[in-house]
């Protein structure tokens, strides 16, 4: 890699709060103290589910409602896009590169980090616990495992009632 070539940092995002929140923490800890040069080059990626894996069904009536789903679900990735810009705009990041794969996110991301060559893998943890994990599957606990890279798990800090 040349000197002058910035690594490459991917933040994955969904429609989460928490995924938000780890966008928003990394840029204020590690973009906007140096925002006139920035350390990496920033790459956000935000998996889009297939309507089947939406949906879960194969069934009879099933064509009649793929449709409608696909167009859900690119309506939330076109919100989920536009909010990440937002927030760069907000904090002045402006040289940001935004992806929406169709597919799961664990495998997403993990090949997006393969794809730029990223150094760093920014995810946000939804804070399941155990035996949720083990129901509904940990995005961050699969890139954890699997990214070939570091991967920075950033989680929301718990209201105090």
């Amino acid at each position: 890699m040349a000197s002058s070539e910035k690594q490459v940092m991917v933040v994955g995002i969904d429609d989460s709060e928490q995924s938000i929140y780890a966008l928003e923490w990394t840029l204020d800890h590690l973009f906007v103290p140096c925002a006139s040069n920035p350390p990496f080059k920033l790459v956000i990626v935000h998996a889009k589910p297939t309507p089947t894996s939406a949906i879960g069904l194969a069934g009879p009536g099933a064509a009649e409602v793929l449709p409608l789903v696909e167009a859900d679900l690119k309506k939330i990735a076109a919100r989920v896009v536009e909010k990440a810009k937002e927030i760069c705009i907000s904090k002045l990041v402006n040289d940001v590169m935004v992806e929406v794969v169709e597919g799961d996110g664990r495998n997403v991301l993990c090949e997006a980090v393969e794809r730029h060559h990223a150094s760093i893998l920014v995810v946000g943890s939804h804070g399941y616990g155990a035996i949720k994990r083990a129901v509904l599957g940990s995005v961050s606990d699969y890139c954890a495992h699997h990214a070939h890279c570091t991967v920075m798990i950033v989680k929301r800090p718990k209201t105090k009632h």
